[in-house]
């Protein structure tokens, strides 16, 4: 059994709870083994990291965790609700109110203004009108300090911008969840110094993040840290499996504002 941080003994809301989930590739006759009876828990405001080298299945399980995919045998809470026993629409609905999306390549669209990219989850959320989409997208571009590119296009943004405004899009449903995806895959030393900067500053904030990375350096950035090789979550010297609740950490310290970072990076 590949275990990995039992529930923490403390009164604190479970969000992500997988209990023995397996995931299985089918070629032809091949079954091809992804992720090996995992056990895994996130609780509310924690920073997990789950650090692996390529085709280690971090990115198939954040998939899974993120409702994009699912497991092929095993059980999958996410607050407190059986993932497997939902519909394709129950799966859209917890999606949509309580994930929030950070990819490698931004997943931005060129042809509509950052405004517009920010704003796009809150056409598939019930209850917002179209005429505050601007209002609420500017609220998180100022969290992510780019109150002044409402207008811009993505063209016109850095890379290190483009992932700002990705965080911002992830950000303005106020999700339950933050599931980054090698935020800073594509982006220079100084530009994901500023990403991780934020993340670090919106996990403070009392933001719940799940990080995956191949990057050890990013990954002790974070609360918590886990390794995934060959789909099971296995002990190494920075991160052992532990069966205690996770300890709080000191923040980590904004280095450089980020206007200076981006100042030196151009």
């Amino acid at each position: 059994m590949a275990e990995a941080n039992k529930t923490p003994t403390h009164q604190a809301e479970t969000l992500i709870d997988i209990r023995q989930a397996s995931k299985v590739f089918t070629q032809g006759k091949l079954q091809l083994p992804v992720l090996q009876a995992l056990d895994f828990q996130v609780t509310r405001g924690e920073f997990v990291a789950i650090e692996g080298r390529s085709g280690s299945g971090k990115s198939t399980l954040l998939s899974i965790i993120g409702l994009l995919d699912s497991f092929s045998a095993g059980e999958y809470l996410l607050l407190g609700q059986s993932v497997p026993g939902l519909s394709a629409y129950q799966h859209s609905v917890l999606r949509n109110r309580h994930i929030g999306w950070i990819f490698q390549n931004f997943n931005l669209i060129s042809s509509m203004t950052v405004a517009e990219n920010v704003s796009l989850p809150l056409r598939y959320l019930a209850g917002v009108k179209a005429a505050d989409y601007r209002i609420r997208a500017a609220q998180v571009l100022a969290q992510v300090e780019l109150s002044d590119k409402l207008d811009a296009y993505p063209e016109q943004l850095s890379g290190g911008q483009q992932q700002r405004v990705a965080i911002a899009r992830a950000l303005i449903t106020n999700p339950s969840l933050l599931l980054a995806d090698e935020p800073t895959g594509n982006l220079d030393s100084q530009s994901a110094e500023i990403v991780m900067n934020l993340l670090s500053k919106l996990h403070q904030d009392g933001a719940t993040v799940l990080m995956v990375t191949h990057d050890p350096q990013l990954a002790a950035r974070a609360q918590r840290r886990l390794y995934l090789a060959d789909g099971q979550f296995v002990a190494t010297a920075s991160a052992p499996l532990t069966a205690t609740p996770p300890t709080a950490v000191a923040p980590v310290p904004m280095s450089m504002t980020t206007a200076a970072t981006e100042q030196r990076a151009s």
